[in-house]
């Protein structure tokens, strides 16, 4: 009978839930866990006490209680459900003696994961009432989970605007029942902290068969710092500590993005002559000087205006809402203070630039198009001279595509024999040819005869001109020998640059050639612009000594155009000095120009040095020339460059000629 009773009362489902106040020793009984009862229960105050000890975290409890008038062994399961109540589900199965410490102990080890998880751990209902808060929660927060019970997750940890938004995604989890994660800033005992919280559901273990909301949450703000300093450092130049290239084409991005009708604009510069110190004085001497150009730089900026490095010796300003004049002024206030010198220590330094300007949407849609277009439009500010800026402009861009073939083709050039050299005669005072001057072409099947105005600035900015140089140099050695073979004894000057100077394999390259022909002197002349003798004189002075040093003449061209001081002409040991063409032309209707001759032949004389004459194309330029003691000219009155076979052919006649 008693087991009858017992499996009747189990099975009933209108007695499967339990709730118990904290003002009142009667266990309430109902089938669904409301609030109105179908039963009561009447227990002891051990009972009830024992019962009240049971926390937050749900737990099981056997007891016996006498009901409908028969005493039965009830499992219950449960936990505090607020500050005053008590609630969970009751079992009444026969064996419910013998299965409860199995399923109390899984029911303390399932706890017991979410009590000493590793993560945080809240379960809210519907309302964002506060229904589990495991021992991390507290140990972040202070609060104890028994204090926190049935109150509003809102109200304890957000403020109004993160409630409000909480709320929302809350609704939309209980009504569409969709897992979500969402970082979240916690006021914590440790100051504000970032969690990244994965929201699932969970069905109720005590009570009614709801659903809840389960808040697993881990902290991130290391995490999140550490990418932050990553993102930093990605992102920030290490010598200045400005915006680098990365950082930069983003700024560029979401200004254009977020420009509207107006324009984004940028100031493309590149430091002039910064290797060269960078060589002359270390690394650590050029990171300094960086520094101090940045903030120079920044001195000359609008308080909107960005600057950035985009890497090596450039820099880029950024101005949103801006105009063409707005980025004029800025670059002319660069360039103004750029003309004043730097000190870095002890040691004072100029570093002029070069500025290119471009603008969104006129000269591009994005940061690559905006920073190449600005880009182009420095560079064709370089080619017409130091300190200046240049607004880019569609035209330049077939600069660029020059560039780019002048680039390729000048390599294949090389690989295929497409070079070749010309020679143009030197004429002495008395009508002799002792000496020519060689000249490189390009025989391109593309596009015919290249002059070297058109590809010699391509070479010297590629780099192309060193292995170019060290060609012209072996080629013209060769055809000596074969002249000297033939009786025609000549010397044949040839022009260095700065670069080629730097190129230390290029004399002993000349050496092996000599010796390998079997010359027993140096048929060679180096012409040297003046700008190769001021950009770096210690290596000038040593590349010069070792060449005269091996027979070579050492000729400074272009003379009185660059800048030359008298100390340069008795420092170094130059045999020759070249006019330049622009003081030749129409010499004899030039006042100006015949005194400034005279007084550089004069000093020529007076340091033992010859006279050569470029670009003479009259016989009255040649007449004054020759009786104000120019040594030797040359030009298109007595010849135009030539290929060897032709000079041979030329050469003959013209000493038939001398000899009637």
């Amino acid at each position: 009978m008693m087991k009858q009773i017992q499996e009747q009362t189990a099975l009933n489902p209108l007695h499967s839930h339990w709730r118990l106040a904290d003002d009142r020793n009667v266990l309430y009984l109902s089938p669904t866990g409301e609030t109105d009862a179908e039963k009561t229960v009447e227990l002891s105050p051990e009972q009830a006490g024992r019962i009240r000890e049971i926390t937050a975290i749900t737990s099981s409890l056997l007891i016996t209680l006498l009901i409908e008038k028969q005493v039965t062994a009830v499992h219950l399961v449960g936990r505090k459900i607020n500050n005053r109540e008590w609630a969970g589900s009751l079992a009444t199965w026969p064996d419910t003696p013998a299965v409860a410490p199995t399923q109390a102990q899984e029911l303390s080890f399932a706890e017991q994961i979410v009590s000493e998880a590793s993560s945080v751990i809240a379960i809210l209902d519907s309302r964002g009432k506060i229904c589990r808060f495991n021992r991390l929660c507290e140990e972040y927060t202070g609060l104890k989970e028994r204090d926190v019970i049935g109150q509003s997750v809102f109200k304890l940890f957000m403020s109004r605007r993160e409630a409000v938004a909480s709320r929302h995604y809350i609704e939309n989890f209980f009504r569409n029942g969709n897992a979500y994660e969402i970082e979240r800033w916690i006021k914590t005992r440790k100051g504000q902290r970032l969690f990244l919280f994965r929201n699932k559901f969970v069905h109720n273990g005590s009570g009614k068969n709801e659903i809840f909301l389960i808040c697993a949450g881990t902290d991130i703000t290391e995490e999140r710092r550490t990418q932050e300093r990553l993102r930093i450092l990605a992102n920030t130049d290490t010598v200045t500590g400005l915006p680098n290239r990365n950082a930069i084409h983003e700024f560029i991005n979401h200004a254009i993005a977020s420009a509207g009708e107006s324009q984004v604009g940028i100031v493309y510069l590149d430091l002039d002559n910064f290797k060269k110190i960078n060589d002359a004085y270390g690394h650590m001497f050029g990171d300094q000087l960086l520094q101090a150009v940045s903030l120079a730089l920044l001195s000359c900026l609008e308080e909107d205006q960005l600057l950035a490095r985009l890497g090596g010796d450039e820099f880029i300003v950024l101005a949103a809402h801006t105009s063409q004049a707005a980025l004029e002024a800025v670059a002319s206030r660069i360039l103004t203070r750029l003309r004043q010198p730097f000190r870095i220590g002890l040691i004072e330094v100029y570093t002029g630039c070069a500025i290119g300007i471009s603008l969104a949407p006129r000269h591009g849609q994005d940061s690559e198009s905006l920073i190449r277009t600005a880009d182009t439009a420095m560079y064709n500010a370089k080619e017409g001279g130091r300190g200046q800026f240049c607004v880019f402009s569609p035209e330049m861009n077939q600069r660029v595509f020059d560039y780019h073939w002048l680039d390729t083709n000048l390599r294949k050039a090389l690989e295929n024999d497409q070079l070749l050299i010309h020679y143009q005669p030197k004429i002495t005072w008395r009508g002799e040819v002792r000496s020519l001057e060689a000249l490189v072409r390009w025989q391109s099947p593309e596009r015919g005869l290249i002059p070297p105005l058109e590809f010699i600035s391509y070479a010297e900015e590629s780099g192309l001109i060193v292995p170019l140089g060290r060609w012209v140099i072996l080629d013209v050695v060769r055809q000596i020998a074969k002249w000297r073979d033939k009786g025609i004894n000549l010397r044949v000057a040839v022009n260095f640059s700065a670069r080629q100077l730097a190129d230390q394999t290029l004399f002993t390259a000349l050496k092996q050639a000599l010796y390998d022909l079997n010359f027993e002197y140096c048929p060679i002349d180096v012409e040297l612009t003046e700008s190769c003798l001021i950009e770096n004189d210690t290596l000038a002075l040593s590349v010069i000594q070792q060449f005269s040093q091996l027979g070579a003449q050492i000729h400074l061209d272009d003379f009185g155009t660059g800048y030359s001081s008298l100390s340069q002409l008795a420092r170094f040991p130059i045999d020759a000095v070249k006019l330049d063409q622009a003081f030749v032309r129409d010499i004899h209707k030039q006042p100006l120009s015949q005194s400034l001759v005279r007084a550089i032949v004069a000093v020529a004389q007076a340091l033992n040095l010859q006279v050569i004459a470029e670009g003479v194309e009259n016989a009255k330029e040649d007449a004054f020339l020759t009786k104000n003691g120019v040594n030797e000219r040359q030009g298109f009155l007595f010849a135009k460059p030539m290929p060897a076979v032709s000079f041979e052919r030329w050469y003959k006649r013209y000493q038939t000629k001398k000899m009637r």
